[in-house]
């Protein structure tokens, strides 16, 4: 056995690898694998956004919307300004039903970044309001 064999992995390397690791997993829909790479993040650095929102995004696809909801809420917490996590929050509202504050957003993400994709959720949320209401 050598001494590099032997020498254990930096603690910061170690979680910027399981990170990493489960950004990956998310990205090829696997999102129950890559939040048990994320526990010991969740548990240590429940401060940081870019945990939360992977967090969040790997509860959304696993279909723990309210899990999801309080990840991206911590995320603008920290963050007011983080678009993308005004819109997955509108995106998970939307699913559990909560269709104005859904909307509501979807706006806020729209007008800090108007790119279509988020233009084209107002339009959907505010479609399904519509028939609601009908």
């Amino acid at each position: 056995m050598t001494d590099a064999a032997a020498a254990p992995e930096p603690d910061g390397e170690s979680r910027f690898r399981r990170f990493r690791n489960a950004e990956h997993l998310v990205a090829r829909r696997r999102p129950l694998d890559a939040l048990k790479e994320l526990e010991p993040l969740l548990a240590d650095e429940q401060d940081k956004p870019s945990v939360q929102l992977l967090a969040g995004r790997a509860y959304f696809h696993s279909a723990q919307l309210r899990r999801a909801e309080r990840a991206f809420t911590r995320v603008l917490e920290l963050d007011p300004t983080d678009h993308y996590a005004r819109f997955v929050l509108g995106r998970t509202l939307q699913r559990l039903g909560r269709l104005a504050e859904a909307l509501a957003q979807l706006r806020m993400a729209s007008a800090m970044n108007p790119v279509p994709e988020y233009l084209e959720a107002i339009s959907e949320v505010r479609a399904r309001i519509t028939l609601s209401d009908r």
